[in-house]
């Protein structure tokens, strides 16, 4: 009786897990056939519910939010405000990337994420409320006006950087012109054998030249590209030396030795300028150490004698 009643127990026990074990199986391929069944919904769905999905991250979600960006800005900015930022893309040299609508768009992006970051740092360290509050609207204000200030920035290295490779290029085409090039081939050389926004400019210059624009025209558009006084009077001086019939070859001859001249008078005026800047390092940083280096010991030796 007891070996009956113990393979009794056996064979219950064995069905329970034949049962567990066919439940388990039927649970999993339930699974594998409901994945199954969505993965072949969407591969079957229609292109118009799958497209949105196989759209990448910057058309989803950047660009609606720079359009969105877009409508704010041309509400908080001047009518005007789409030609004074066109003028600073042209001064900057028209970065790669850069357009009205991105500088518009980015200047709301900017200011928002600067409130954040002003809000951020103003619950970390400060501890008042008006300090909070001077924090938040200081972040959102650098935040909005942070491309203009780039764009400023890009167009003064810019003009440095034109200003001081002129008087090289004006001498490389007084060489080029007195070897018997004609004023559109020393231009080219320039630009071929230069680098920097001088060269690019003196590049487009020719290209339009090319599609049918007059040479004085092409200059003149040029200088208005830029806010360096030198080149303006170069150009000046070639479009009424064309207009005029006056030799090329002379006319850079005496470009090149003015702008020699200025070139030094800059450089001295610059040497001039450096003891009147380091007035200011010297009076509140080198002259304290000094006087702590050389009263140090006498005050302590006062000290110590009182």
């Amino acid at each position: 009786m007891t070996m009956l009643f113990v393979l009794g127990m056996m064979m219950v026990v064995l069905a329970i897990v034949l049962a567990a074990s066919a439940l388990g199986a039927n649970a999993e391929g339930g699974g594998v056939t409901r994945s199954l069944a969505l993965l072949r919904a969407m591969t079957d769905a229609p292109k118009e519910l799958t497209s949105e999905l196989d759209k990448p991250f910057a058309d989803r979600v950047i660009e609606p939010l720079q359009q969105r960006a877009l409508a704010v800005g041309r509400r908080l900015s001047g009518s005007d405000a789409a030609e004074r930022i066109r003028r600073k893309l042209e001064l900057a040299g028209n970065p790669a990337g850069w357009t009205v609508d991105r500088v518009v768009s980015g200047k709301v992006i900017a200011a928002v994420v600067g409130l954040l970051v002003g809000l951020a740092f103003s619950f970390m360290l400060a501890p008042s409320t008006g300090v909070r509050l001077l924090l938040a609207v200081g972040g959102l204000v650098a935040g909005f006006f942070g491309p203009n200030l780039y764009l400023y920035q890009r167009a003064y290295e810019r003009a440095e950087r034109l200003q001081r490779d002129l008087p090289d290029a004006v001498d490389l085409l007084t060489i080029s012109v007195e070897s018997g090039l004609g004023f559109d081939a020393a231009v080219q050389q320039v630009a071929q054998n230069t680098e920097g926004p001088l060269a690019e400019e003196f590049s487009r210059v020719l290209r339009e030249m090319q599609i049918g624009q007059g040479r004085a025209d092409a200059l003149r558009a040029m200088s208005e590209r830029t806010n360096v006084a030198d080149l303006k009077t170069f150009v000046g001086a070639m479009v009424q030396a064309d207009s005029f019939g006056i030799p090329v070859a002379q006319v850079l001859r005496v470009q090149s030795a003015e702008m020699r001249v200025k070139r030094r008078q800059r450089a001295e005026e610059k040497a001039q300028q450096v003891p009147v800047k380091i007035t200011v390092p010297l009076i509140f940083c080198i002259l304290p150490c000094l006087f702590m280096a050389v009263m140090g010991p006498a005050v302590l030796s006062i000290m110590d004698s009182f």
